[in-house]
């Protein structure tokens, strides 16, 4: 893997970190704000990961399920409560304080959309 910055990754990035904030600021429960933000997150997580990291997207997907995963069970574990932090907003929006098991379904399934979007392009690219 290679360190190289990449715009449109940042753009698309950025405009994912406006939609999560606007969800998190504006949307209190429902399936926008507790399941497709959580869609959301890791296919924001890969795009900044993909910003300066040139590598097979497998790779770089992996490890964002993987960190996903990890903060959800985190949450299990109550962290937050261990950490003194139940009170922090932000460590609550960082981290979130309830574990959800249908939270790691909507992580697996934002990491197999960016898989089919991003291997889709590279069979494309590599037909033409």
């Amino acid at each position: 893997m290679k360190l190289k910055f990449n715009k449109t990754y940042f753009l698309v990035f950025v405009i994912l970190f406006v939609l999560e904030a606007l969800i998190a600021t504006y949307l209190k429960n429902g399936f926008i704000r507790q399941t497709f933000g959580d869609y959301l997150v890791v296919i924001l997580l890969y795009c900044f990961f993909r910003s300066f990291i040139i590598g097979k997207p497998i790779y770089i997907a992996v490890p964002v399920l993987a960190i996903a995963f990890i903060i959800e069970f985190l949450q299990f574990f109550h962290v937050l409560n261990c950490l003194g932090l139940q009170n922090n907003a932000l460590a609550k929006l960082v981290l979130g304080n309830t574990f959800h098991w249908s939270d790691l379904l909507a992580y697996t399934l934002g990491i197999i959309s960016v898989l089919i979007v991003e291997y889709s392009k590279l069979f494309k690219h590599k037909r033409n």
